[in-house]
């Protein structure tokens, strides 16, 4: 019985094992077995649709753009809990080494999340900027 259990998993290790090998070839042969009879070799055509709709940003900056201010909305508040936050762990120290020094290490990380949160706001707005500039330069 100890045989049969082992010669199964061992089965299945060698299929996980190489599955590459199953991905590849159905990679390979999908195509040929779906293509179409058109005139143009295999008759497959695709286009790309904007997968936020038409009313939508329609350019990359323009969705980059949305996603910044989405995150400065949600990132400024957590910011300033953050803030409140390390107080309370000032006022919870009472003088206590570490505590103070987890409370001074709190403000730390809060202060470098809330520069990189507003820096890359202010990089992405002057990036923009300069490729408007550009672009109405040419």
């Amino acid at each position: 019985m100890k045989i049969f259990k082992t010669k199964k998993y061992t089965i299945l290790s060698n299929i996980l094992k190489y599955s590459f090998v199953f991905v590849f070839a159905f990679m390979l042969f999908v195509p040929v077995i779906f293509a179409g009879t058109g005139t143009t070799g295999t008759g497959i055509t695709s286009t790309i649709d904007n997968p936020l709709g038409t009313t939508g940003p329609q350019t990359i900056p323009d969705f980059i753009k949305i996603v910044i201010n989405i995150v400065l909305v949600v990132g400024v508040p957590i910011v300033a809990l953050a803030i409140i936050y390390t107080g309370f762990l000032f006022v919870e120290a009472q003088g206590s080494p570490e505590k103070i020094t987890k409370a001074k290490k709190a403000l730390t990380y809060t202060i470098i999340g809330a520069a990189i949160l507003l820096g890359a706001f202010v990089i992405a707005d002057a990036i923009g900027k300069t490729v408007d500039e550009i672009k109405s330069s040419t």
